[in-house]
């Protein structure tokens, strides 16, 4: 892959979430640097919830954009986009990079909710995501990669999610796509042709006493069962449209729009 442009564009958000002590949700940290800033928008509930709003389009190749998600005892936090990312190439080439570091505490909750992420013709884009987790935390975490426009080959793209639970590895996988990526990954084992990829993945003290089933609820849907405990929904469509209803079929109890109850 290219190598980075350092003339890119340099953008952080960091947001912590903590109880404050009434039942609720308070953000002391909300802050950004660069073209991408957290906005709080009203919400149900005893969680708290935050869009992170681009002032420009990209990331651009030479781009470096880094997203922190901290959440405390007794916090929750709904933290999504508000629009769909567009990888784009850049000006004087080169990759971008995306790295995501989300911490929740035992009694947290966190939902990671983007929109989709679309991979354009000429860009390349890396993707890290890392979850560090610990006892008793919930997480609902929601990936959606859509290789190229309507009509249009994708991009280099390479997203890889690493997740903890009490500082053991639960999920470490990596998917790389597009012109000069490994050869396989449009065949039968990988994508089998489809444009759009993407998986759910929820943590919950809960699966402990419930453990949930592997399964292949329906076409192009595959749930796998994770240690720490968690579990993964994974799905692959022909469009952005078809994969977010396959996510969002997925067992009521992995519901992505909602908070637990308090008293879970």
């Amino acid at each position: 892959m290219g190598g980075v442009n350092t003339a890119g564009v340099r953008a952080e958000v960091r947001v912590h979430a903590r109880a404050d002590g009434r039942g609720g949700t308070a953000l002391p940290v909300l802050e950004s640097r660069g073209p991408l800033t957290p906005r709080r928008t009203r919400g149900n509930g005893a969680g708290a919830h935050v869009l992170l709003v681009g002032a420009m389009s990209g990331p651009h190749g030479g781009d470096h954009f880094t997203v922190r998600a901290d959440v405390g005892p007794g916090a929750r936090l709904r933290l999504g986009s508000a629009a769909a990312t567009l990888a784009l190439p850049g000006q004087h080439g080169g990759q971008a990079r995306q790295d995501v570091r989300i911490t929740v505490a035992e009694g947290g909750e966190l939902h990671w909710l983007p929109e989709p992420l679309i991979s354009v013709t000429g860009s390349e884009l890396t993707v890290r995501t890392h979850v560090d987790l610990a006892l008793g935390a919930r997480l609902v975490l929601r990936e959606e990669l859509v290789l190229g426009r309507a009509g249009e080959k994708p991009g280099r793209l390479t997203s890889r999610l690493t997740v903890r639970i009490d500082g053991r590895p639960v999920l470490d996988q990596e998917l790389d796509c597009g012109p000069g990526a490994p050869g396989g990954w449009d065949g039968p084992a990988v994508l089998g042709g489809h444009r759009a990829v993407g998986q759910l993945l929820v943590a919950d003290p809960g699966f402990s006493e419930k453990p949930v089933a592997a399964g292949a609820p329906g076409d192009g849907t595959a749930v796998l069962p994770l240690a720490g405990p968690a579990v993964l929904v994974s799905a692959v469509a022909p469009d952005a449209l078809r994969l977010r209803r396959l996510l969002d079929a997925a067992p009521d109890s992995f519901a992505p729009d909602s908070f637990a109850p308090a008293s879970a």
